[in-house]
């Protein structure tokens, strides 16, 4: 019995690891989650499901299974709507962090409890009901609700420089998406809405046609005080 146990009790809590990384291994990550996107999708063990929520969880539970038996991808874990480090009360759609690990990069100590960024997941296009903005990948007039939008204001990832969108498309193509997330900034531009440029523009970097899936790659100022913030932007066709 443990209760009887005469012996001294080991470390509990203690990490096995402590790894350092280079300052490109967060883009890195957002490659490998790129790259297994389509893995995802088509895993005959996947119910076929249209919520922004169940489609998440499943691409989290997905990500922990291919990190855990992934050499070098071992230290990682996903967990979703975990709160955002500097907006309390704001939750973000999902997020990488250590797993039994102590992580640094660029000098910043990462443990369990820490996200190593912020990942807002959209469906494409955005639900109608209920009035959402149909723009909301990247603005929302009526609510802070807008994926972009969050991250120039801060209220996701303000602790951080680098940030991730999942667009989930469940009508048309990647490069359809693309043209009308363009037209829909430029509108915002044009209009005068504070704090939008042409800079917030989204650059293709990649279109997979056969895998339908995209990486896009954007660069957005934030209020002042704040740096400004890159994104990765992973796209996938579903069925």
């Amino acid at each position: 019995m443990l209760a009887n146990s005469t012996a001294e009790p080991g470390p509990i809590g203690s990490f096995s690891k402590d790894v350092h990384l280079p300052a490109t291994f967060l883009t890195e990550l957002l490659g490998l989650i790129h790259d297994e996107l389509p893995a995802w999708r088509d895993r005959p063990e996947r119910k076929s499901e249209t919520s922004e929520t169940v489609l998440t969880s499943q691409l989290c539970a997905h990500m922990n299974s291919v990190t855990r038996r992934s050499p070098g991808w071992d230290i990682l874990q996903f967990r979703t709507e975990e709160p955002d480090e500097e907006a309390k009360g704001r939750k973000v759609d999902l997020v990488p962090a250590p797993a039994d690990a102590t992580i640094w990069v660029e000098g910043r100590r990462y443990v369990d409890f820490d996200p190593l960024l912020p990942i807002e997941c959209k469906r494409l296009p955005t639900p109608s009901k209920n009035g959402r903005d149909e723009r909301e990948y990247v603005f929302s007039k009526s609510s802070t609700t807008g994926g972009i939008q969050r991250f120039k204001l801060g209220y996701h990832g303000a602790a951080h420089t680098l940030g991730g969108m999942i667009g989930y498309i469940q009508q048309d193509t990647c490069g359809s998406w693309n043209e009308r997330v363009k037209e829909w900034i430029q509108q915002l531009v044009e209009s005068g809405e504070e704090g939008w440029s042409n800079a917030d523009i989204l650059n293709l970097e990649n279109d997979d046609a056969a895998n339908r899936v995209a990486m896009l790659h954007s660069e957005h100022s934030r209020k002042p005080g704040m740096p400004h913030i890159s994104l990765k932007h992973l796209w996938i066709q579903l069925p």
